[in-house]
Formats: C-alpha cells, sequence, structure tokens
C-alpha cells in the first residue's frame, strides 16, 4: 500500500530523488506524506555526499495538491518548520529540481514553485483552483506567482482558478525545460550537470541567488561577500583550479 510509504526515495551518485508515492490520489498531500517529504529534505541538508535533489510523482502525475478528505476530517499536512507537504516554508538549503508529469495543482503547484527549478513534460498542467472549492492558495502560491511570473498574469490564474498547460508556464519563465518524454528523465540531466559542479560552490550560490532579492544596493556587495568569502579559502577551490589546470575531472571533497 502506497499509504504506508507515502514518499520513496533513490540515491544515485550525488542526487537524491523524492518520489511522492500515492498514485491512487494522485499523489495527494496528507500529512504522512508532508512528514515524509521533511525528513527527505533533511537528509537532503545534513548528507555531504548529496549535491542536488529532485521531487517528483508516482503514477504519471506530480500532484493533485492538499488531500481534501483528510482536510474534511481536520487533518492538516503542515511539518514544523518546514510548512505545507513538509517544504513550502523552508525548502532546503541545496538546490532542488520539481520534475512534473500530469498534473501539478493546487498545494501541488505550491510545491514546485517551492523548487529551485521545474522541469516538465510538454503535457503537464499546472495551476492554483483553491478559490473553486473556496479556499486560498495559501501554502506560497499567492505568494511565490507574482514573483516568479508577470503580475497581471499571476492575478489572472489566482482569481479565476483555471488551468494552464507547460507551454505556457515555459514562455512565462517558471519552467526551465520542457520533455516529450518522462520529466525524471530531464530533471537528472540537469541534476547531474549541477552534481558534476563544487557543492560548497553550489549551496553558496542558490543561498546568494535567493536571498538577494531582499537587499538593498548597500548592503548586497557585503553580504555576498559573508557567503562567498569561505568557498575561496576552501579545498575544493584548490582542487577545482588543480583539476583545471591538469585538465582532468575535480575530485570535491565538500570542504
Amino acid at each position: 500500500m502506497s499509504d504506508e510509504n507515502p514518499v520513496l526515495t533513490e540515491v544515485r551518485g550525488p542526487i537524491l530523488i523524492v518520489t511522492l508515492n500515492r498514485p491512487e490520489a494522485k499523489n495527494a498531500v496528507n500529512l504522512a506524506l508532508a512528514k515524509a517529504v521533511a525528513a527527505a529534505m533533511d537528509k537532503l541538508d545534513t548528507d555531504d555526499s548529496l549535491a542536488v535533489g529532485i521531487i517528483t510523482g508516482a503514477g504519471g502525475t506530480f500532484c493533485s495538491g492538499m488531500d481534501l478528505k483528510g482536510f474534511l476530517k481536520g487533518e492538516r499536512p503542515f511539518v514544523p518548520g518546514r510548512g505545507f507537504a513538509g517544504l513550502a516554508e523552508a525548502p532546503p538549503k541545496k538546490p532542488l529540481i520539481a520534475a512534473v508529469d500530469g498534473y501539478a495543482l493546487a498545494g501541488g503547484m505550491e510545491i514546485a514553485l517551492s523548487c529551485d527549478m521545474i522541469v516538465a513534460n510538454r503535457n503537464a498542467k499546472f495551476g492554483i483552483p483553491e478559490v473553486k472549492r473556496g479556499l486560498a492558495a495559501a501554502a506560497g502560491g499567492l505568494i511565490r506567482m507574482p514573483r516568479q511570473m508577470p503580475f497581471r498574469v499571476a492575478m489572472e490564474y489566482a482569481l479565476t482558478g483555471e488551468f494552464f498547460g507547460a507551454e505556457r508556464a515555459y514562455e512565462l519563465g517558471i519552467i526551465n525545460r520542457l520533455t516529450d518524454g518522462a520529466a525524471l528523465d530531464a530533471a537528472l540531466e540537469l541534476a547531474k550537470t549541477i552534481g558534476a559542479n563544487g557543492p560548497l560552490a553550489v549551496k553558496a550560490s542558490k543561498q546568494v541567488v535567493v536571498q538577494s532579492r531582499l537587499w538593498t544596493e548597500d548592503e548586497m556587495w557585503k553580504k555576498q561577500q559573508e557567503i562567498v568569502a569561505p568557498i575561496f579559502t576552501s579545498e575544493d577551490a584548490r582542487e577545482g583550479a588543480a583539476a583545471f589546470a591538469e585538465k582532468r575531472a575535480p575530485n570535491w571533497k565538500g570542504k
């Protein structure tokens, strides 16, 4: 039964693959799934052998959102410190890619928006239809959509609850790559490229890109330096330079 294992994890080299595993419920998020995702995000952040994560869904669809049956019973799939689905309020410090097949709706869309990159099958569908159920996309949809796509477009989708396709999402800039095949395969290609780079540099680069949106011009250089300065004196920095000079692949240590 998938409810006994609502989330599956697999490690491939420096990549952690996290699969939402409730296909009979279109991977709707209940509390057990949220706790399992949070545990997977903790593993990604704390395991030095991991550099990048992918989150995807079983059964040909990404996620249909919150489990409304559980909602009616009073269950709320939120994890303290991580938020909805064990992810929405506090994504991991390391890069996370959403691999979207089928539907990423409501909370499913919010999970995808929480990720650093999105890879999607060309036939995938997106949307935050909560208003159609008398609810609001309060797990990040209303906050992240206007930051990741044009304001008025985000407003329209938030107020109408209408779906939009992967092609449209790509035009709006919220999808990195479209594929005609399985989204996971394309996401793995992207993750392998990231995973081949220096792990300290990747983690710090993500931190600067995410946090710098809130920095003023007066403070941005100082704050960036605080984050990146340790990289330039790291063993990995010396290894990267040596590998380049010796025309070989680097042997990263994460130190």
